[in-house]
């Protein structure tokens, strides 16, 4: 475990770090093309060094209820199937089978850093596959996003679930890893049920014009009928009972704020206002790109429509995830821009900021 750090600072070094990359990139942008040698190795160093520290960092970090909230759960369900404790829970069964697995042979720490492994590493795969050799953009979007550090440390399953997922998408030209993946991210946590559908719509209903109109439909519809949607995706069966009850149950204490989140709103539109305007306005028409933007829309609508469930961080976390990839996708892909290599150090930058921010309210005001 890496003790050296107190825990009190832990994610202050990572907020930090990225701090520290986000301008040494924008700094390289403004002094080498995207294309020359020495930009290529910048690259390329940066984005294996990101990827080897943070999986050690985050998956080596102490266990501590206090502050990485859920990890002391699992570390306690982990320990007594090391003991030789059975799985009684049926909701999550694929999750505590692996967990059951993984406890014969390695230690509660070790179990850490996999699901670290489970959760980075994909995401690295995914931003090779989706972008070669400019792939560290992508990658470093991914990992300063603002919920990145939450659903490494504390939603874990959530979160390797999610990585897979886009680890799926990555595979859009071979079907044979695409549905086995996507299916695993299911059984890693159910409310991917909801991302994967929005896939299989997106090859029905491939206009993008459609989903805009949902998702500006959603915003007067959520205020209009309240807790209307929440009652009615619980009758209909959504997941299983646990997130039923997200959508229904008794407001927990730390998720008070259950009116409706216009901060969320405002940070959700991010993804929306700069994939509206390539798609739109710039005439951007890369099928792939299309598609994510589509999910993205209708997973976020989704939640818009369920914003003042309890727990509804974890249902904006659907649409949240693939983020960092909707904003990115056409910088890399097409060149928009006459000084397009600096508009990326700078989309890095104000990407990153926005989770800067968010560090600095939460801790200091």
């Amino acid at each position: 475990m890496l003790e050296l750090i107190p825990l009190e600072y832990y994610y202050r070094v990572f907020i930090y770090s990225a701090f520290a990359i986000a301008l040494v990139t924008l700094f390289h942008t403004f002094l080498l093309d995207i294309n020359e040698r020495k930009n290529i190795g910048y690259i390329r160093f940066m984005g294996y060094f990101i990827l080897v520290s943070l999986t050690l960092y985050m998956g080596l970090r102490p266990i501590s209820g206090k502050y990485f909230v859920d990890m002391i759960t699992y570390a306690r369900i982990y320990n007594n199937y090391a003991a030789g404790g059975e799985i009684t829970i049926q909701n999550d069964l694929f999750f505590h089978q692996f967990m059951k697995i993984c406890s014969a042979v390695i230690p509660v720490n070790g179990f850490f850093l996999l699901c670290e492994v489970i959760y980075i590493v994909p995401l690295f795969i995914a931003s090779k596959r989706f972008f070669a050799k400019y792939w560290f953009y992508a990658f470093f979007m991914f990992v300063v996003s603002f919920s990145f550090w939450t659903y490494g440390v504390n939603g874990i399953r959530n979160g390797m679930a999610t990585s897979l997922f886009v680890l799926a998408l990555a595979y859009h030209d071979r079907k044979s890893v695409l549905i086995p993946v996507a299916a695993i991210s299911c059984l890693f946590h159910q409310t991917m049920l909801l991302p994967v559908g929005a896939y299989i719509l997106t090859l029905f209903v491939k206009n993008p014009k459609w989903y805009m109109y949902g998702w500006v439909l959603a915003i007067p519809l959520s205020l209009a009928l309240g807790s209307f949607w929440e009652n009615l995706f619980a009758q209909l069966g959504f997941a299983d009972d646990r997130l039923s009850g997200y959508l229904t149950g008794d407001k927990h204490q730390d998720f008070a704020n259950t009116s409706f989140r216009f901060d969320f709103l405002f940070y959700s539109s991010f993804a929306v206002v700069s994939g509206a305007y390539f798609v739109f306005k710039k005439k951007y028409q890369d099928p792939i790109f299309i598609q994510l933007f589509n999910i993205y829309l209708t997973a976020n609508a989704f939640w818009i429509l369920v914003i003042r469930a309890n727990f509804s961080n974890r249902f904006a976390y659907l649409s949240w995830f693939l983020m960092p990839l909707v904003i990115i996708y056409p910088f890399i892909s097409e060149k928009f821009f006459k000084r397009q290599h600096i508009v990326i150090g700078k989309v890095l930058l104000f990407y990153f900021m926005f989770t800067y921010l968010m560090f600095l309210y939460y801790n200091y005001l």
